[in-house]
C-alpha cells in the first residue's frame, strides 16, 4: 500500500470527522477515532470522490478501523484499474 494512498485516506477522514489530522493514523480504529455510523458514510462519500471510485454499502460494514479503509480503497483502486485496462 503506498504511503499517498495512506495519506490521502488520512486527510479525507481527519477532514470529515474535523478532527486533527496527527490524531489520525493507519492504526486508528473507528471507536477510538469517534466515528460512528453517520460520519461513515459520510467519510465513504469523501473517499469515493476523493478517488473516484464506487464503494458497495456491504463492504463498509465489515470495516472497523483505518486500516482496513485504505486496504478496501486500495482493492477498489487496482480493481478499476485492471478494468480499464481490460476494456482498452
Amino acid at each position: 500500500m503506498s504511503d499517498e494512498l495512506i495519506q490521502r485516506v488520512l486527510k479525507v477522514i481527519a477532514t470529515s470527522k474535523r478532527i486533527p489530522l496527527e490524531t489520525v493514523t493507519i492504526e486508528s480504529d473507528f471507536q477510538q477515532l469517534g466515528i460512528d455510523s453517520m460520519d461513515a458514510v459520510e467519510i465513504l462519500f469523501a473517499l469515493e470522490n476523493e478517488f473516484d471510485i464506487s464503494i458497495p454499502d456491504e463492504e463498509v460494514r465489515a470495516v472497523r478501523n483505518v486500516r482496513q479503509m485504505c486496504e478496501g480503497v486500495e482493492k477498489l483502486i487496482a480493481a478499476q484499474a485492471a478494468d480499464a485496462a481490460a476494456n482498452q
